[in-house]
């Protein structure tokens, strides 16, 4: 990792994080993009990366070009350091030197070692996670000490934008389950009429004997009735010719 100087501007900021989010493609994406610009916004900023807890266990999302895979991961493992507090507890945690640092020293052996001197986590309000955390990490000595302010401004627009990606990603979701089901409805209906045409019966008794043998075959009823389905169209394609 190589140390950067910039200086930064809060409209700049909002203006990149803005565009971000107009030209995200979705969640991986947008993250990906939003570390990236924490590096160019955040003075004495060299590596981002954003922590989200998911299934019960914290996970980096996304990291910015040049993060070192295991400056995160070591904290999941250990259960400790800058981004589990952040994530976990809600509350900023800043290391202006891990040389002088005496909170996690299991981590703090790891992160000197990979250059790093300087963190800052950030808690991001992420709806319908658990906890989420920005976190900042500087080659040199207090160098995101200039970028603090700046640092948490950035934080609560990233989680505004991580909250949008979210809200569609699951509306997205919802609406492939909701394609799903009508799918599955259609295929049992089929094969429901086919076998009430066959055997002469009630859809009761059709959508009953569809139910048993899927049970004693140990299929989903959906499955069972596509095959039925295809089988009865396969026939009668054959018949046509």
């Amino acid at each position: 990792m190589t140390s950067r100087t910039r200086d930064t501007d809060t409209d700049t900021s909002t203006e990149t994080l803005d565009h971000a989010i107009a030209r995200s493609q979705g969640l991986d994406t947008l993250l990906r993009d939003l570390t990236d610009r924490a590096v160019q916004e955040v003075p004495g900023a060299d590596a981002c990366s954003v922590t989200v807890r998911r299934a019960d266990r914290l996970m980096t999302l996304a990291g910015s070009a040049g993060l070192p895979a295991g400056l995160d991961l070591r904290q999941y493992e250990n259960g400790s350091g800058p981004c589990v507090d952040a994530a976990e507890s809600g509350g900023a945690q800043y290391s202006p030197d891990l040389a002088a640092e005496t909170r996690w020293p299991a981590y703090t052996q790891y992160a000197l070692a990979t250059g790093v001197r300087c963190v800052l986590a950030l808690p991001l309000a992420v709806e319908g996670e658990t906890g989420a955390a920005l976190n900042l990490y500087g080659v040199e000595p207090d160098s995101l000490a200039r970028g603090l302010d700046p640092a948490r401004a950035f934080a609560e627009r990233a989680a505004d934008a991580v909250n949008e990606a979210l809200r569609v990603e699951r509306q997205q979701a919802s609406a492939a389950d909701v394609r799903t089901a009508l799918l599955s409805r259609s295929v049992i209906d089929q094969a429901v009429g086919m076998l009430m045409a066959r055997e002469r019966i009630d859809a009761h008794r059709a959508l009953e004997r569809l139910r048993r043998a899927s049970q004693d075959r140990n299929v989903k009823l959906r499955d069972l009735c596509a095959q039925v389905v295809a089988r009865a169209s396969g026939g009668a394609s054959h018949g046509r010719k």
